[in-house]
């Protein structure tokens, strides 16, 4: 296979890893670039975006990650590029203007620093042969070296490492050969501790991902265990990826559910998006989460309106004097709404929904909520 072939199966197999396909705008959606390979997009500082070429360096993997369809043990058409050949396929695609930065991630192949090995030095390449300032998003390999890791941090603009599972007991029900404890929570404590503020690497972005539904964990431990990558470990986002069933082995929890409906895997991991939303941007807190009795969140209603229907006493909120935080509470308001909102009432009086631009459903479910005294 030459480099173009390879590079067209590994940025295919990238598009297991579901990460940034749920958002609030049209620029947070990954999208097919006009030769199949996957784009995602990034928010950069000051609220602007830039697109990535994400692609796997190798798709060979040593591994038993029992979700995955490409651990060890199935048969489907392997392929490996040189880092020499991601980093020219990279500025060329770079130079055509169809992506500006670069996600790379990589099976196992034979060990993770070997591994690691070949990930650095592709970004090296990009860095000190090529000049390359832009952004490189590195995966880190679970069970990589405090040394392949460091390593990762001088090179990338972010880097991330799979949490996969809220916890152990989940984590093993998915592979025999990793180790929750060495292979996953120490890297991240590192790269979290060498990212810290003041720290060297501080301007490297951390981010991590739980495969939602692959294993049989409770959204309720999925939440507390963001809470504390957020709050403990100060990582700066953290992603869900909806277990696609059919792709891992028979014998896993995400494998034997019923499902009776397709998109409820979708669903659930947007509900949890959701949840990360309200928490980062809207103010809420843990407490303010609401879960059924199974310890799930509800698929049928936002979490937002959840909150809404059994806080009665807080409706309604006065769209022309209520604070930030009480509009933020709101089901149907977002932030940049609320911040419509307050700019106009500095000028005048809010008289209509037209005012503020809502319309439609939106308008409907805002009315539920609000008054305009």
């Amino acid at each position: 296979m030459d480099t173009i072939d390879k590079l067209k199966l590994l940025s295919e197999d990238a598009q297991y890893d579901l990460a940034c396909a749920c958002g609030t705008g049209k620029d947070e959606h990954r999208r097919r670039g006009p030769d199949g390979k996957w784009l995602y997009p990034v928010l950069l500082s000051k609220g602007r975006y830039t697109v990535l070429l994400k692609t796997l360096l190798s798709n060979a993997c040593s591994n038993d990650c029992r979700y995955c369809p490409l651990r060890s043990e199935t048969n489907v058409r392997r392929c490996t590029l040189k880092p020499e050949e991601v980093a020219g396929a990279f500025m060329e695609y770079q130079r055509r203007r169809k992506a500006f930065g670069l996600f790379l991630s990589s099976a196992v192949i034979r060990d993770p620093d070997y591994t690691m090995d070949k990930i650095n030095t592709a970004a090296r390449l990009l860095r000190y042969r090529y000049n390359f300032r832009g952004y490189i998003h590195l995966k880190i390999i679970p069970g990589a070296s405090d040394a392949a890791i460091e390593d990762s941090l001088s090179l990338a603009s972010a880097v991330s490492l799979n949490i996969e599972t809220p916890g152990k007991r989940h984590f093993d029900l998915l592979s025999n050969k990793k180790n929750y404890d060495r292979d996953i929570m120490r890297p991240l404590n590192l790269m979290s501790r060498l990212t810290n503020k003041g720290m060297r690497f501080s301007r490297v972005k951390c981010t991590t991902q739980f495969i939602v539904g692959a294993s049989d964990e409770t959204d309720t431990e999925i939440i507390d265990s963001t809470f504390s990558l957020y709050k403990r470990m100060n990582f700066k986002r953290v992603y869900f990826s909806a277990y696609q069933k059919g792709l891992g082995n028979p014998d896993i929890p995400g494998e034997r559910l019923f499902l009776s409906n397709n998109e409820t895997p979708f669903l659930r991991e947007h509900r949890l998006y959701q949840v990360d939303f309200l928490t980062r941007k809207y103010g809420f807190s843990r407490k303010d989460i609401i879960f059924d009795k199974s310890g799930n969140l509800r698929l049928d209603k936002d979490p937002k309106e959840v909150w809404a229907d059994s806080h009665q006493a807080f409706y309604p909120v006065r769209l022309n004097t209520s604070d930030k935080e009480a509009l933020l509470r709101v089901p149907g308001l977002g932030p940049e709404t609320v911040g419509k909102i307050l700019k106009i009432r500095r000028e005048r009086k809010i008289a209509h929904f037209g005012d503020i631009g809502l319309k439609g459903k939106r308008r409907e479910k805002v009315k539920s909520y609000v008054i305009f005294e």
